[in-house]
């Protein structure tokens, strides 16, 4: 069987971009403070620290005025945000204690869990894993959570900025002094538009990276600064729809097995989110091994199983979306989450709990310690690492960490397989975490062999299944079509790893043509899975990509 290692294929990430060691433009535009993303722990982190500096004006503290801004690459707030999603509500109550649940931006309560295992044909109820009980937790979009988090920021007075990608941090020595965005109306060719807008500086005394899953800011930052992990981050891709149903759907539905292959790790989900309105999708780990493996057909053919065809029956697609997903846990959080003016907060840290399923409420909270760091930084006038590395302290004693290192072997011991590696987390699970002792070691996603195996056919009924063509469109993909590339592809790709780059991208970015790979980069939705695995992501115009709504 041929065999080949993405690694191999991969282009080196462009950190002469993301690094840049110049003086802020004349014009830059000053904050003190400066959240780069405007996800749950962007806002999150805002909120908090402006609620911090009123209660110090109130109580006649010396910090006085703090401009706070958050830049968001998207055209409007959870534009790009996409999740399951069940919400831990816990962060909410901690930022808005007056608040009653029932006003969050929630669809409804949890109605009850229920866990399968499929085959083809049939499915099997399990017991629900003690980790993946959802008593007290909310269903929700977080493309809803986003935006209404925006609204108490801008009552607040926080500056929101959308439609601006962060293109690379400014540098002074080993100091990050603010941030450089991406230019706007640029041709394919490079020439400018009549809409052409230059890069703008933005300088902050803090910035925090706030970016998301596989931020190419924050990968720049980790390699500049030495900062490695004690396992490298590894990653899954997701891919979600959102159905109007002629049935409610009482259950929270999670499942294992078919149609993933024994040797891929990873499981389906389909929510309620009202009485005609469902979530469902398949998560999928990178380091699957066939050549072939395609997410976006996987959950195509979900949908024809019985235990969700007579869920979906008669009903129709309204949205579709991707997204990566950082699954390495507690042993790939870096080593040092601060530098001098900075911190890294949400996804871009990797605090996800992949047992559990939960990754908003940490994200959420990692902003909230950012925020009580930097108001303690505000205080001292001192923004240097000695100061921030308080923040490494609060993650490090907080929920984030207690949760992650109880479940700190569970993901990675599937690398063992699905029978042997269920059997492992399920000892763990009894154990508190402490089986089998000490750490499970794993490669890097792009290091794991990939086997070339023959194609599967796959034709779409455009009722119930659907081309990737038709998926990207109800992304609301707003990318000009004569947009620069934002992918930097490796040289001389083989025709095999071509067929691998087109199955992998949810989207139809790539397309083998006899030994060619095309790519069509207008079509990408920046779920960064070939990040993980091939041509790099880059920050493109601002607006670009995806629009969702209640994803």
């Amino acid at each position: 069987m041929k065999t080949f290692s993405p690694l191999t294929h991969q282009p080196p990430l462009p950190q002469d971009r993301f690094i840049v060691s110049e003086k802020p433009d004349d014009e830059a535009t000053p904050f003190d403070v400066l959240f780069v993303g405007g996800g749950p722990a962007g806002l999150a982190g805002a909120i908090r620290l402006a609620q911090l500096v009123e209660k110090d004006k109130q109580a006649g503290g010396e910090v006085g005025d703090v401009e706070i801004g958050v830049l968001e690459k998207s055209a409007n707030l959870g534009d790009h945000c996409l999740s399951g999603a069940v919400v831990n509500p816990a962060p909410f109550h901690e930022l808005f204690p007056d608040v009653a649940a029932s006003d969050f931006p929630f669809s409804n309560p949890v109605p009850g869990d229920r866990v399968y295992f499929l085959t083809e044909k049939s499915s099997i109820r399990l017991p629900t894993p003690p980790t993946m009980h959802n008593g007290g937790n909310y269903v929700a979009s977080l493309c809803e959570i986003v935006r209404w988090l925006g609204e108490r920021a801008e009552g607040l007075g926080i500056n929101l900025f959308t439609g601006f990608p962060a293109d690379s941090l400014l540098v002074e020595e080993q100091k990050v002094v603010g941030v450089r965005t991406t230019p706007a109306g640029l041709k394919r060719d490079g020439g400018e538009t009549a809409d052409f807008m230059p890069a703008t500086d933005i300088t902050a005394n803090v910035t925090v990276l706030s970016e998301g899953t596989r931020g190419p800011l924050t990968q720049a930052f980790l390699r500049w600064q030495s900062i490695t992990s004690k396992n490298p981050q590894i990653y899954a891709l997701g891919v979600k729809e959102l159905w109007e149903t002629k049935r409610p759907l009482d259950s929270v539905i999670h499942t294992l097995g078919w149609p993933l292959p024994r040797n891929a790790f990873g499981g389906s989900w389909c929510y309620p989110m009202s009485d005609s309105l469902v979530s469902l999708g398949i998560v999928v780990g990178l380091d699957y091994r066939e050549h072939n493996l395609d997410v976006h057909q996987l959950t195509q053919k979900l949908k024809g199983h019985p235990l969700f065809k007579d869920i979906l029956e008669g009903g129709e697609l309204l949205e579709w979306g991707a997204k990566t997903i950082p699954e390495g846990g507690f042993y790939s959080i870096p080593d040092r989450l601060h530098g001098e003016g900075v911190l890294l907060a949400g996804d871009a840290a990797g605090f996800v709990n992949v047992p559990t399923l939960k990754g908003i409420h940490y994200a959420m909270y990692s902003g909230i310690h950012a925020a009580e760091t930097i108001f303690e930084a505000l205080k001292a006038q001192d923004f240097s690492s000695k100061t921030l590395r308080a923040y490494d302290e609060r993650i490090h004693k907080s929920v984030i960490r207690h949760d992650l290192h109880k479940t700190r072997n569970m993901r990675l011991t599937f690398k063992s397989g699905f029978y042997s590696g269920g059997l492992k987390a399920g000892l763990m699970q009894l154990t508190g975490g402490s089986f089998p002792g000490g750490q499970v070691k794993v490669e890097e996603d792009a290091a794991e062999t990939k086997h070339v195996v023959p194609e599967e056919p796959f034709a779409p009924d455009n009722k119930m299944t659907f081309s990737k063509l038709d998926a990207v469109y109800r992304s609301g993909n707003q990318t000009r079509d004569d947009i620069p590339s934002h992918l930097i592809v490796g040289e001389d790709v083989p025709g095999e790893v071509a067929d691998f780059y087109s199955h992998l991208c949810p989207a139809g970015v790539y397309e083998r043509d006899g030994d060619k790979l095309v790519v069509n980069a207008p079509n990408c939705v920046d779920c960064k899975a070939t990040d993980v695995l091939g041509p790099r992501w880059t920050p493109r115009e601002g607006g670009s990509g995806p629009s969702y709504k209640r994803m």
